[in-house]
């Protein structure tokens, strides 16, 4: 016998209208506003005339965009690798600090989350700024070391924008980490301690598979805001890629393109086009963790 369909509940409805509202004015309208500039020729203001593809075609051959493309990724795999593990270290590291001292410990971790990308980059250009930084004043020059320009050597400079993410986000991280541990129930530590299991053990085989819905939903956040950098790179390159492109990723050439070069249709064009992939390495990321999941309950 069939079941009788469920009454649809005015006020849930209702509650929810003003967010549905928001999100196709505020996204969806401009989304579609944006896929259609990317089909019109790159006047934003006079008039256009409609090109069809023609942006997309031009993409294909256009190397710098590509050389971008390559920049954004392995920048934020280099985000991703080195929050990760350091922020759980902390997260480990602060559930054995004395509760009376956790909790301006924890106020301190989050003040660079805080703090604004664009106040945090000029703090970051007054510690990585060549011979005249502080990193090289206090580490590499009192020990007979090698400057380093961390901005413009094209072989530091993906790596430099790394350390600001770095800086910015491990302490949000290592508190995400942390309610991650305290989730995990005492029981299953006690059940693998009485078989004999060592502290390395613990933490592979405990720790990590019970983590791994919140390392994913991390690392796709991580991700994300990686894609997404732009202050950052702004003040510390001067608006362009820097030495050689090293540091010119997808966010800094659609700005270039758009507001220096004034082509607003091939900087719509290079926003399309680097979604699908970032929305297949997000499907990735968070299919790793599905098939883990899976392959542990089975286990």
């Amino acid at each position: 016998m069939p079941r009788p369909l469920r009454k649809i509940r005015p006020l849930p409805v209702f509650l929810l209208a003003p967010f549905f509202t928001a999100l196709f004015i505020f996204w969806l309208v401009p989304l579609a506003g944006g896929f259609g500039l990317s089909l019109e020729s790159d006047d934003l203001f006079g008039e256009t005339s409609f090109v069809g593809s023609l942006h997309y075609q031009d993409l294909l051959h256009d190397q710098r965009f590509w050389h971008a493309m390559r920049n954004t990724f392995v920048y934020c795999g280099l985000v991703v690798l080195l929050v990760l593990p350091f922020a759980l270290l902390l997260a480990h590291l602060l559930r054995r600090v004395h509760p009376r001292f956790r909790s301006p410990m924890q106020f301190c971790l989050l003040l660079p989350g805080l703090t604004p990308p664009l106040v945090l980059a000029i703090l970051y250009l007054m510690v990585f700024n060549g011979p005249h930084g502080l990193l090289n004043k206090t580490f590499l020059i009192p020990f007979g070391l090698p400057n380093v320009d961390w901005i413009r050597d094209p072989r530091f400079i993906k790596f430099s924008l790394a350390l600001l993410a770095v800086w910015r986000w491990t302490g949000f991280i290592t508190l995400i980490f942390l309610s991650g541990l305290e989730g995990i129930p005492g029981s299953y530590y006690d059940s693998a301690r009485s078989e004999g299991a060592s502290a390395w053990q613990l933490f592979r085989h405990v720790t990590l598979p019970l983590l791994r819905p919140v390392t994913v939903f991390i690392a796709a956040f991580l991700f994300l805001d990686a894609f997404a950098l732009f202050e950052g790179a702004y003040v510390l390159l001067g608006g362009s890629g820097g030495t050689l492109d090293a540091g010119l990723l997808l966010v800094s050439y659609s700005y270039l393109t758009a507001f220096t070069l004034g082509n607003f249709g091939s900087a719509a064009a290079m926003a399309f086009t680097s979604l699908p992939m970032l929305m297949l390495t997000l499907w990735f990321i968070l299919a790793q963790g599905r098939f883990k999941r899976r392959h542990v309950a089975i286990s």
